[in-house]
């Protein structure tokens, strides 16, 4: 009987694993790699001073790029 008890719990495995497949097919993800990571830096405090520096250099203030600093 060990087999059948076995043999149902795979069963069962089997069809959890369908039924997860058949929701990422019906859901599936964007290929848009920029959709996909996009707010992930939200809370980051090093990606606000990125922005900010890139903002400073496109409006022409190339004072925050410091030679001594870049490695």
């Amino acid at each position: 009987m060990t087999t059948n008890t076995s043999l149902e719990e795979r069963m069962t495995a089997v069809e959890v694993a369908i039924t997860q497949l058949q929701k990422q097919i019906a859901h599936p993800k964007s290929s848009n790699w920029l959709e996909q990571i996009s707010g992930s830096f939200k809370d980051e405090p090093a990606f606000e001073e990125i922005l900010a520096l890139g903002q400073a250099i496109r409006r022409g203030d190339e004072s925050v790029l410091d030679p001594s600093e870049i490695k």
